[in-house]
C-alpha cells in the first residue's frame, strides 16, 4: 500500500519543483488561518500553515482554490486529496527526504512535519474535483 502510495504521489512533486525560497517573511499567523479559511482550529494545523507558506509557497499553492506559482507542482489541496493519502502516509513521505527532488533539497524537522501534515489534510475535502488541466 505505501508503494501505492508513493508510486501515485511522488511523481506529482518530482515533477516540477523550482528552487524552495530560503527566507520568507510570514505575517501574522491568525491573520494567515483567516486567509486561508482554515478547516481547524488546532495550533498545529495553524503552524503548519505559516510554515507552507514560508517554505513551500514559491512553488507550491498552499492554500485551497487556486493554481500553483510553478505549473508543475502540484497544489497542496491536490495532494491533500490524493486517493489513499493518511496523516501516517503522509508523514512518512515528509520524512524521508530522499523522496524530495533536487530542487527541494532541505530536511524538514519532525515539528514541523508534523504540523505541515496537520494543515495540509485541513484541505482534505469529499467534493475536491482536480481542475481541469
Amino acid at each position: 500500500m505505501r508503494l501505492f502510495f508513493l508510486g501515485a504521489f511522488l511523481p506529482l512533486v518530482v515533477t516540477g519543483c523550482a528552487t524552495a525560497p530560503t527566507k520568507q517573511t510570514v505575517g501574522n499567523i491568525n491573520a494567515a488561518a483567516e486567509s486561508s479559511e482554515l478547516r481547524s482550529d488546532s495550533v498545529e494545523a495553524v503552524e503548519g500553515l505559516a510554515f507552507a507558506q514560508a517554505r513551500c509557497a514559491g512553488c507550491h499553492n498552499v492554500t485551497d482554490g487556486q493554481v500553483s506559482p510553478i505549473p508543475n507542482a502540484p497544489p497542496f489541496e491536490a495532494i491533500a486529496n490524493t486517493r489513499g493519502l493518511t496523516d501516517n502516509t503522509l508523514k512518512a513521505w515528509l520524512r524521508d527526504s530522499h523522496n524530495y527532488p533536487g530542487q527541494m533539497d532541505f530536511e524538514i524537522d519532525a515539528r514541523r512535519i508534523d504540523e505541515l501534515a496537520a494543515y495540509m489534510l485541513t484541505l482534505k475535502s469529499p467534493d475536491y474535483r482536480p481542475p481541469i488541466q
